[in-house]
């Protein structure tokens, strides 16, 4: 690996070097292939376009990131930005690269997240899509564009994610692969009506599989958190690194989605089918109140604290998003019935 890892770090080199008037454009790529997002600003527009395309945007992007955070316990991937100086190897010749702030994540760097949670969870929105086009159209070639577009989405995820250090190329290139795989998958079975006693139990395998796969790999003498201290000792500003970048922010925001998505369909399982106005409207609605909750500050000591939090925050997306705002949007715009 290590050969391979040289060879990322000169190619990483490379691409800062040439590309570096583009950063703005590679920064903006990396925060739209953030596994939040899927949740975050994916997830409420499909749903408000078409229902069960939302809900298989919950399904794949919690199944995704979940699978990715199980390979990269398994893999122990390295990343770049803190191999650098672990390695020893570029005392005499050091590379000229530049870490963001978005470059010091702290969970191990193989398969890359971004890229199997795009490709998982931008595949149903595209397969979709081109469903849609060509049962209007009856033409291949329009139906092909929305695959077009996924797959240039993907790309410069992929490349932004390079650019920014958190992951070599081969990293990246198994991400793509994985989160394809998966989103033709796992998109074959959405659960759009199955019952809330289905969505807690999905919710407590993802959990419970997890903790008992951390507690299996510690007792065979592997320390999961080593990434952390990595990530601390050689990111170049200590703020950077977050805690809702740990593998258990993504273990619970996975249960948390999955429970939520399972609560706000059995409080309102057929949900409302408003005209595009109000749908619109719900979108704004849902977005702004999205941003606020992402955005609200939770404490981060004692963790336990944090992550039960962190996994409430994003049980409660899908109440937003399915019941809250279509049902205040619902009781404002609906007529009222004549005697």
């Amino acid at each position: 690996m290590e050969t391979i890892y040289v060879q990322g770090i000169w190619v990483a080199e490379a691409f800062q070097s040439k590309t570096r008037k583009y950063e703005d454009f590679w920064l903006f790529a990396t925060h739209i292939g953030d596994p939040k997002a899927a949740f975050l600003i994916v997830f409420p527009l499909a749903f408000y376009v078409h229902r069960r395309t939302g809900v298989a945007v919950v399904w794949v992007a919690a199944l995704s990131e979940w699978l990715n955070l199980v390979f990269k316990w398994i893999l122990i991937g390295q990343r770049p930005y803190w191999w650098i100086g672990e390695s020893g190897l570029f005392l005499k010749n050091k590379p000229e690269l530049q870490q963001f702030q978005c470059t010091c994540e702290t969970g191990p760097g193989s398969p890359s997240g971004h890229a199997m949670i795009t490709g998982a969870v931008w595949w149903v929105v595209a397969s979709s899509l081109a469903s849609f086009l060509h049962s209007r159209t009856g033409s291949k070639l329009l139906a092909a564009v929305p695959f077009l577009v996924y797959a240039v989405l993907l790309a410069a995820v992929s490349l932004s994610r390079i650019f920014i250090l958190a992951h070599f190329p081969h990293q990246v290139v198994a991400g793509v692969l994985a989160g394809v795989m998966l989103g033709v998958l796992l998109n074959r079975t959405v659960p759009e009506w199955r019952s809330l006693v289905f969505f807690l139990c999905s919710s407590m395998a993802l959990l419970l599989g997890a903790l008992l796969m951390y507690a299996g790999l510690e007792q065979f003498g592997i320390d999961l958190s080593w990434s952390i201290s990595l990530a601390k000792r050689w990111c170049s500003k200590s703020e950077w690194v977050r805690m809702d970048t740990a593998p258990f922010s993504s273990l619970t925001r996975d249960a948390g989605s999955l429970l939520g998505l399972g609560l706000a369909q059995f409080w309102k399982p057929g949900g409302w089918a408003p005209p595009w106005v109000p749908k619109t409207l719900c979108l704004a609605l849902s977005s702004l109140a999205l941003f606020h909750i992402s955005q609200f500050p939770l404490p981060t000591v004692p963790p336990l604290l944090f992550y039960s939090l962190f996994f409430l925050r994003y049980a409660i997306v899908p109440q937003v998003v399915m019941v809250m705002v279509p049902g205040l949007v619902h009781l404002l715009t609906a007529k009222p019935k004549r005697d």
